[in-house]
């Protein structure tokens, strides 16, 4: 069991004066199995105007607006929650259960592309072959682990939006990248997949109160008997430095601020995320 602390803040500024921004955050973590929020509050400097409510995903949404000329807005979003470690898969399905009627309609969103998502056919014919005859629990972690060896985790070569078959091209990508591919390859092989955004903290050794800088991550959790979450960047289960932010199909579900300005300024922003272990 860990308690983090996280302050996530981004600033926003703009060239000129903006007459009017309107936003959604999803940077509000909720209360669930294996994590427990014991703290948490949205700061937005300035706003106008406020609305809270779940989106179709469940995630928490802070939908605001700045009425007035603004240079600048900053968004700190601050939370302490405990998360714990994953339990053990407690009845593993088959084969047989993934392809049954009413499962397949239940959970046919996780096994649907998207833009991001779709693999190329190469990814697809890997992850056939990897998975084999294995159960779809051991095929889960084969092809994340056989599609993470081929991928080098480098910064700033594509974008939150690039899709799968570009990054798996360039054989390079981040997190957002890493976990899009892995949704698409088990999707395509009949494993529900989705895309998990959140927090991890970078160091386990960290002493307690210490502050670390961070970001936002982003792993997946698919469905074997029950949803499983994977670190398929770090190769790890995702566990107690992993807080939840929310799910969705991929990233375009789930971003942490989405929104549109008015006016001719250009806009340049700043993210810092700050984690501390408390306990």
């Amino acid at each position: 069991m860990s308690r983090l602390r996280v302050v996530h803040t981004s600033t926003f500024r703009y060239g000129s004066a903006v007459v009017a921004s309107y936003n959604e955050a999803r940077m509000t973590p909720l209360s669930q199995q294996g994590q427990t929020v014991l703290e948490t509050r949205i700061d937005v400097q300035p706003h106008t105007g406020w609305f809270e409510y779940r989106d179709y995903w469940g995630t928490a949404v802070s939908a605001f607006e700045v009425l007035t000329p603004h240079e600048s807005m900053v968004v700190t979003a601050e939370h302490l929650v405990e998360v714990a470690e994953r339990p053990p898969l407690r009845s593993p399905a088959t084969w047989d259960t993934l392809r049954g009627a009413e499962l397949r309609d239940r959970l046919a969103e996780f096994l649907s592309d998207t833009p991001t998502t779709a693999p190329p056919p190469e990814v697809v014919e890997l992850a056939q072959r990897v998975a084999g005859e294995l159960e779809p629990a051991e095929a889960a972690l084969a092809v994340s682990a056989a599609l993470r060896n081929q991928i080098e985790y480098i910064p700033g070569v594509t974008t939150v939006h690039t899709p799968a078959a570009e990054a798996w091209t360039a054989r390079a990508g981040v997190c957002q990248d890493i976990a899009h591919l892995v949704a698409g390859a088990l999707r395509a092989i009949g494993i529900p997949a989705r895309y998990v955004s959140g927090y991890l903290h970078p160091d386990s050794g960290a002493p307690v109160g210490t502050t670390v800088l961070g970001d936002s991550h982003a792993w997946v959790e698919w469905w074997v008997g029950e949803w499983c979450a994977y670190d398929v960047t770090n190769r790890v289960v995702a566990g107690d430095h992993h807080v939840v932010l929310a799910r969705g199909r991929s990233y375009d579900d789930v971003p942490p601020l989405r929104g549109i300005y008015a006016g001719a300024g250009t806009q340049a922003a700043e993210v810092q995320v700050q984690i501390t272990r408390e306990a």
